[in-house]
């Protein structure tokens, strides 16, 4: 189980761990994102869909941290309004008259909770820049607005390979992979 309804993240979750023996669903837990760390949420939302299906579950948090604004929006980046119109005009609203550039990470905590062992947290971050105006037309969220300086590109002017291999979701997917939590999962049956 995926513990969200985000489409987008739900796509990059099946596109990250596809070869992986494992068949995905997605399942919106309700659970309040409220904790004081991405990894508190992601554990949260890992456990109640885990304990509500009977299944290894993962959940993931995620936010962008921009350094001029002391890490706002941080962990109420999706949080931070009802769109993502609104959310995009609040943060440059805060950057107006700040100095370029704006440097910026995504950070991702994906925690694995499967029934009857402790919950692992796995971390992903993606160093960048916050830019205006928005360019690219695939991913969602803050993709259109958050440049890999590296690539000269942001993630939504990236395919999906490209963004995955630079992404910060990409890089908890790795650390996940990495660890050999999956090959006991999908060992075990």
């Amino acid at each position: 189980m995926i513990a969200s309804a985000n489409p987008g993240k739900l796509t990059e979750y099946r596109e990250l761990l596809a070869g992986n023996g494992l068949e995905l669903e997605g399942l919106e837990t309700g659970v309040a994102e409220n904790a004081d760390s991405y990894g508190a949420n992601a554990r949260r939302k890992a456990e109640a869909a885990s304990t509500a299906t009977g299944l290894p579950a993962l959940g993931d948090d995620s936010g962008l941290e921009v350094a001029a604004l002391a890490g706002f929006p941080g962990l109420h980046s999706a949080r931070l309004a009802s769109s993502q119109d609104e959310r995009h005009r609040l943060l440059f609203g805060r950057l107006e008259g700040m100095p370029r550039p704006w440097r910026a990470r995504f950070v991702c905590a994906l925690a694995l909770a499967v029934p009857g062992r402790p919950t692992q947290v796995f971390m992903g971050q993606r160093e960048g820049e916050v830019v205006e105006p928005r360019t690219g037309s695939t991913g969602f969220g803050y993709d259109p607005v958050f440049l890999v300086p590296e690539v000269g590109k942001t993630f939504a002017e990236m395919a999906a390979a490209e963004k995955h291999r630079w992404s910060h979701r990409g890089a908890a997917v790795r650390a996940l992979l990495e660890s050999g939590a999956l090959m006991e999962i999908t060992a075990s049956g």
